[in-house]
């Protein structure tokens, strides 16, 4: 049975929501000021979870059941066979180290500023690059 397009709309749009507000948690995140740095593993860690939210997005909108997977890789992957866009994300491959290892104590060196701010970079890219295509596919986008 065909889902109707405006539930898929609905999904995409609530998969965009979340994706948006774990990137402008983010972004304020970094310009916390005080005795303390921000927490830069956090900043890197819902900049992962952007960028996976608005793949998975446009993988709902175009009908692709996805596995469950913090994986930017495979998710590119999955988006490619659909869009031709994802050769110019690859970089955000880089945001896939963040999607566990930041949330659990480790023995790994801490994430630095510039790590932290080349993943809001690169969540904010994969966010404009899937805006945009999703806009060329029609979708009506605030």
């Amino acid at each position: 049975m065909k889902v109707p397009y405006e539930r898929v709309l609905h999904k995409v749009k609530q998969w965009l929501i979340h994706g948006d507000e774990d990137l402008r948690l983010a972004v304020h995140a970094m310009t916390l000021q005080g005795e303390e740095e921000p927490p830069y593993r956090l900043i890197a860690y819902h900049a992962q979870q952007c960028a996976e939210k608005y793949l998975k997005a446009y993988l709902v909108h175009c009908g692709v059941d996805f596995p469950y997977t913090h994986n930017i890789s495979i998710l590119l992957e999955l988006c490619s066979e659909h869009a031709d866009w994802t050769a110019e994300l690859q970089d955000a491959e880089l945001l896939t180290l963040y999607s566990i290892t930041t949330r659990y104590p480790r023995e790994d060196e801490d994430v630095t500023e510039a790590e932290a701010r080349r993943a809001v970079d690169l969540a904010d890219k994969v966010r404009e690059q899937v805006r945009t295509a999703l806009k060329q596919l029609g979708v009506d986008l605030p």
